[in-house]
């Protein structure tokens, strides 16, 4: 069945909603003066979306139009990657305008922020503040998600169509907008508490609102040269290791600890599981770093403890550099980055969720293999909202999506050894980074990284953070919409000539 129902009024809000973003970093202007020579720089990209957006809007009549949609998701996917493109070029804007970066550097700095990656080509050390705020306030917003801030604020008919479509597998409350109003006061709430913990852990307040807004998105981008690592600080990175765990949890079990609900939390599969994944590659990172690197037992611990959390759940901190690391500790940083962190969270990564549900799934096959034919037996995994069985549309979709990721993984890790001349090693750690916005770096990616590599890690960034099948059935949905247009004056003419 073809539906015909298009409603502009979405784009126009998501248009707005952008232009207003983009605009935010103006407010640190009264307290570092010397960057009010970058306000027009910021004005004109946020002027010039939020104008678009109220045109867009004062016309938003649902229109009976032509174009022939097979789903409401292929129209969704259609809307929301158009959501997050131009919420990349307006992003860039600011970057390119004051003079900061190259057109490609500045749509792979927006690329990283938004997706919450935290890959970056930026100089730190002489970056002025506002830009430094722009980066980390994008990666804040993007682990929420445009629709999620959309939805807060209006919601219409086609907007669960849109959340799910931008990645959010689980509605909270009854109520759409009141889950995405309960998860931003979550997000909030987290911001406070993390800023005043850093604070008080001896940071700068500039510098704890940034760290708290990345490291909640699991974002990653620092206002230090060497990240995390710069502080040199035990109870800054404890700090920072349970934002990243926050940040990495699902939305739902997230709501579950507020609610001081312990038993129902630890119940869920994919939260013991993650324990159970950080059991298991602290350690052996920590004997790498302690037998290969001469460190201390401790001091192997707390490294291996720190990145390998880091990497797990996505966010991209470090605590050193990881050029001098061995191989072994390296693998585990890369098998964990694949691994990724909570489904329905700000993490990327093939997700935890569906890393555990392939390998229940292939206990039970070889369990099955084993037993007699007669037996039949249904298995479980705990979600937040209660035990779920594993059937075949469950295990047939996960299964496509790790192949697909997989996929994707590989052809983008051959791309970047011959687009960075690199080895393998190190492509396989960089492509890792990107696909599963990480931010974590084995040195590649620098500001004189070149276009061809940057514009293979933008891409992966794109798909690992919309989930492959959006972009695709989004760019599919694009082409149909082009071909139906392009036909519409032949239908035209045709029907004039009958």
């Amino acid at each position: 069945m073809t539906r015909k129902f298009y409603n502009r009024s979405n784009i126009g809000k998501l248009m707005l909603l952008i232009g207003i973003l983009v605009a935010v970093p103006l407010v640190i202007v009264p307290f570092y003066p010397q960057d009010a020579v970058y306000i027009v720089p910021f004005l004109l990209p946020s002027l010039g979306s939020i104008v678009l957006g109220s045109i867009i809007c004062l016309m938003r009549k649902k229109e009976e139009s032509t174009f022939e949609w097979r789903s409401s998701m292929q129209r969704s996917s259609l809307t929301v990657l158009f959501a997050w493109g131009w919420g990349v070029f307006i992003g860039a804007g600011p970057f390119v305008l004051g003079r900061q970066l190259t057109f490609v550097q500045a749509l792979f700095e927006a690329v990283s922020g938004w997706t919450t990656t935290g890959l970056s080509v930026m100089d730190v050390t002489i970056t002025p503040h506002i830009y430094l705020f722009h980066r980390s306030f994008m990666q804040f917003c993007g682990g929420l998600g445009f629709v999620m801030m959309m939805v807060m604020l209006v919601q219409d008919k086609q907007s669960m169509n849109l959340y799910n479509a931008e990645g959010h597998p689980d509605k909270l409350l009854p109520n759409l907008k009141k889950t995405a109003q309960t998860i931003c006061l979550m997000y909030n709430g987290f911001l406070v508490i993390g800023t005043a913990a850093y604070v008080i852990a001896g940071m700068s307040l500039f510098d704890a609102v940034n760290h708290t807004m990345c490291s909640l998105s699991t974002g990653g981008f620092s206002t230090k040269l060497n990240s995390i690592g710069e502080y040199n600080s035990f109870p800054i990175e404890i700090i920072t290791i349970i934002q990243m765990l926050i940040g990495t949890t699902n939305f739902a079990v997230l709501l579950l600890l507020t609610k001081r609900k312990w038993k129902q939390v630890f119940k869920v599969s994919e939260v013991r599981f993650m324990f159970l994944v950080l059991l298991i590659t602290v350690p052996v990172t920590a004997f790498s770093l302690i037998s290969g690197m001469n460190m201390g037992i401790f001091e192997g611990l707390r490294r291996a403890l720190f990145d390998v959390t880091s990497a797990l759940s996505t966010t991209g901190y470090s605590s050193m550099s990881y050029t001098s690391w061995p191989p072994l500790a390296v693998s585990m940083l890369i098998l964990t980055m694949l691994i990724g962190g909570g489904i329905g969270s700000t993490a990327g990564g093939i997700k935890l969720t569906r890393v555990y549900l392939m390998i229940r799934t292939a206990l039970q096959n070889i369990r099955k293999r084993l037993s007699s034919p007669r037996n039949v037996e249904t298995i479980y995994f705990f979600r937040a909202q209660g035990k779920t069985e594993i059937d075949s549309t469950l295990a047939a979709d996960t299964t496509g999506f790790v192949t697909s990721y997989l996929f994707l993984y590989i052809t983008g890790t051959l791309l970047i050894t011959v687009t960075a001349d690199c080895s393998l090693t190190e492509a396989m750690f960089e492509f890792a980074s990107a696909l599963g916005t990480v931010g974590l770096s084995i040195g590649i990616t620098s500001p004189a990284t070149g276009n061809a590599t940057l514009v293979v890690e933008m891409l992966g960034m794109i798909l690992g953070r919309l989930e492959i099948f959006i972009v695709l059935i989004g760019v599919y949905s694009a082409g149909s919409l082009m071909k139906q247009t392009l036909e519409k004056p032949k239908k035209l003419i045709n029907r004039t000539v009958k």
